[in-house]
C-alpha cells in the first residue's frame, strides 16, 4: 500500500563528489575557483551584450541569454556543492532539494533550446542575409526565447510535482552532489514507473529536437560554405566557430550521460559528466566566445578603456 506522506522525509544527505578528506580541500579551491570565473565571465557576457552598442544584434541577443542559462544552472548547483565541502553534515533540506530541481530542469532544458535557436539564426545570417534582419527580428528572437522558457518551466514543475508528492521512506542518501531527477527516483517508496516515462520521454523530446535543428542547420550552412569563394568560407566559419564548439561541447556532454547502455551505467560516470556541464561549460562558454569572437573583444577592450577613462576623470 502506497502512502502520500511528504512529512517521511525533512532532509537529504548529499553523497558529494568524493569520500576521500585529503581532497575536500583542494577541490573547493578548484571549484569556487571555476564558480567565480564563470560567475564573472557570464556576467560580463550579459552586461556587454546588454550595453554596447554594436552587440544589438540576434547573435548577441541569444548569448545573452544563453550566458543568463549557464549562470542560473551554475548557481542552482554550485554554491552549495561549495558549501558541502566545508560543513561536517552534507544536507540538503526537502524543500530545497524540491526548489533545486525545479531551477536546474528549468535552466539546463532552456539552454538546449537556446543552443538551437543559435544554430537557426547563424543559417539565416549565411544563407539568407539580405533577408536576415526581416526573418530574425527583435519579436521573433523574444517568441524563440520566451517560447522554450515557458516551455520548460512546465515540465520542471510537473516533473518536481510527480518526484515530491510521492513519498520518501528508508535511505534519505542521495548519490550525487547536488538533486537531480534520477538519483532522487531510487529513494521512492511509490512505484515509479510514470515519473520514469515522464522524464524518458520529455528528456528524448528536448534533446532530439534541439539537436535536430542544430543539425539540420549546420547541414544547410555547410552546403551554402561549399558553394562559396574562399574569402566566404573563411568568414562564414569565423562567424560559427564559437557557438559550434560549445554545441559540440555541450551536447557531446549530455549525450555521454544519457546515451550510455544501462549495464555502464554509474552514478560516479553521471558525477565527472555533471560537474562538467553544470560548473565547467557554464565557465567555457564565455572563454569561448570572447577568445573566439573579434565583436566581443572588440567590445570587451572599448568597455575597458571607457572604464580607465571613467576612472581617469574621477580621480582628476
Amino acid at each position: 500500500m502506497e502512502h502520500h506522506n511528504l512529512t517521511t522525509v525533512n532532509e537529504f544527505i548529499l553523497a558529494g563528489i568524493t569520500n576521500i578528506a585529503e581532497l575536500q580541500a583542494p577541490l573547493f579551491a578548484l571549484f569556487l575557483m571555476i564558480y567565480v570565473i564563470s560567475v564573472m565571465g557570464n556576467l560580463g557576457m550579459i552586461v556587454l551584450t546588454k550595453l554596447d552598442s554594436r552587440l544589438q544584434t540576434p547573435m548577441y541577443f541569444f548569448l545573452r541569454y544563453l550566458a543568463l542559462m549557464d549562470l542560473g544552472y551554475s548557481t542552482t548547483v554550485g554554491p552549495k556543492m561549495l558549501v558541502n565541502f566545508v560543513v561536517d553534515k552534507n544536507t540538503i533540506s526537502y524543500y530545497f532539494c524540491a526548489t533545486q530541481l525545479a531551477c536546474f530542469l528549468v535552466f539546463i532544458g532552456s539552454e538546449l533550446f537556446i543552443l538551437s535557436a543559435m544554430s537557426y539564426d547563424r543559417y539565416v545570417a549565411i544563407c539568407n542575409p539580405l533577408l536576415y534582419t526581416v526573418i530574425m527580428s527583435q519579436k521573433v528572437c523574444q517568441v524563440l526565447v520566451a517560447i522554450p522558457y515557458l516551455y520548460c518551466t512546465f515540465i520542471s514543475l510537473l516533473v518536481t510535482v510527480k518526484i515530491f508528492t510521492l513519498s520518501f521512506c528508508g535511505c534519505n542518501v542521495i548519490r550525487h552532489f547536488y538533486c537531480d531527477s534520477l538519483p532522487l527516483l531510487p529513494l521512492l517508496c511509490s512505484n515509479t514507473h510514470e515519473i520514469e516515462l515522464i522524464i524518458l520521454i520529455f528528456a528524448a523530446i528536448n534533446l532530439i529536437s534541439s539537436l535536430l535543428i542544430v543539425l539540420v542547420s549546420y547541414l544547410l550552412i555547410l552546403v551554402a560554405i561549399l558553394r562559396m569563394n574562399s574569402a566566404g568560407r573563411q568568414k562564414a566559419f569565423s562567424t560559427c566557430g564559437a557557438h559550434l564548439t560549445v554545441v559540440i561541447v555541450f551536447y557531446g556532454t549530455l549525450l555521454f550521460m544519457y546515451v550510455q547502455p544501462k549495464s555502464s551505467h554509474s552514478f560516479d560516470t553521471d558525477k565527472v559528466a555533471s560537474i562538467f556541464y553544470t560548473l565547467v561549460i557554464p565557465m567555457l562558454n564565455p572563454l569561448i566566445y570572447s577568445l573566439r569572437n573579434k565583436d566581443v573583444k572588440y567590445a570587451l577592450w572599448r568597455t575597458w578603456n571607457n572604464l580607465m577613462f571613467f576612472f581617469k576623470v574621477c580621480t582628476i
